[in-house]
């Protein structure tokens, strides 16, 4: 069981570390969405393609007070609520696994 438990406290790291690189991207997004840049450059099409499915759905959602939108901090809250809970409950199982 205890090669179980580190399988699930590999996965939990995993997630944790694609969690935090949305979390950049996100940001960067937000930070390249001040300044006027080329929506055609390969890098920002691809930064689009990865954070567009995550702000979406929080789209359809009223949550523009004038030109300032507030679902990227949506999307924070609720990509950090999943962080939490994914890799807690993970890291949680992998030590009783490996106890």
């Amino acid at each position: 069981m205890y090669i179980f438990g580190q399988l699930l406290a590999s996965f939990a790291y995993l997630l944790n570390m694609i969690f935090n690189i949305l979390y950049f991207l996100l940001v960067i997004r937000i930070i390249l969405s001040w300044f006027a840049v080329n929506p055609y450059n390969d890098i920002v099409q691809i930064l689009l393609r990865i954070t567009e499915p995550l702000l979406a759905p929080f789209r359809r959602l009223p949550l523009q007070a004038g030109p300032i939108d507030f679902s990227p901090i949506l999307a924070f809250v609720i990509l950090w609520f999943l962080r939490d809970f994914t890799v807690g409950v993970l890291s949680h199982y992998a030590m009783a696994f490996m106890r």
